[in-house]
């Protein structure tokens, strides 16, 4: 079973950074070559999670609009974790942000998340 577990958020001042780890166990590589995201779900919006940004089975990345020059995404394959380096961070940031994987395992494109980390920006 494809599990993955975020963590590294908390409460920090405008300006300052963070780095999010989503740890993800329980997946086949060949099944689970779909690349993988950060969401980020901001509060008195929970129906709408945003894409912060992606990371693809070749290495390329996208950023949402709002995050480019600041965040940046990476993964250590050796060690099964995706990370969301953030840098001048801003109260308009402070969301739950989730990552996603997404697989198939013979029936359909699946996704799969973690229960997400709070961040939270204050200015």
């Amino acid at each position: 079973q494809v599990q993955l577990v975020e963590s590294g958020g908390g409460s920090v001042q405008a300006g300052e950074s963070l780095r999010l780890s989503c740890a993800v166990s329980g997946y086949t590589r060949t099944a689970c070559s779909w690349g993988m995201s950060w969401f980020r779900q901001i509060p008195g919006k929970e129906r709408e999670r945003e894409l912060v940004s992606s990371i693809d089975s070749g290495g390329s990345t996208r950023y949402a609009d709002s995050v480019k020059g600041r965040f940046t995404i990476s993964q250590d394959n050796a060690k099964n974790t995706l990370y969301l380096q953030m840098i001048s961070l801003k109260p308009e940031d402070t969301a739950i942000y989730y990552c996603r994987m997404r697989c198939n395992f013979g029936r359909g494109l699946q996704s799969f998340w973690g229960q997400g980390t709070q961040v939270t920006v204050s200015s």
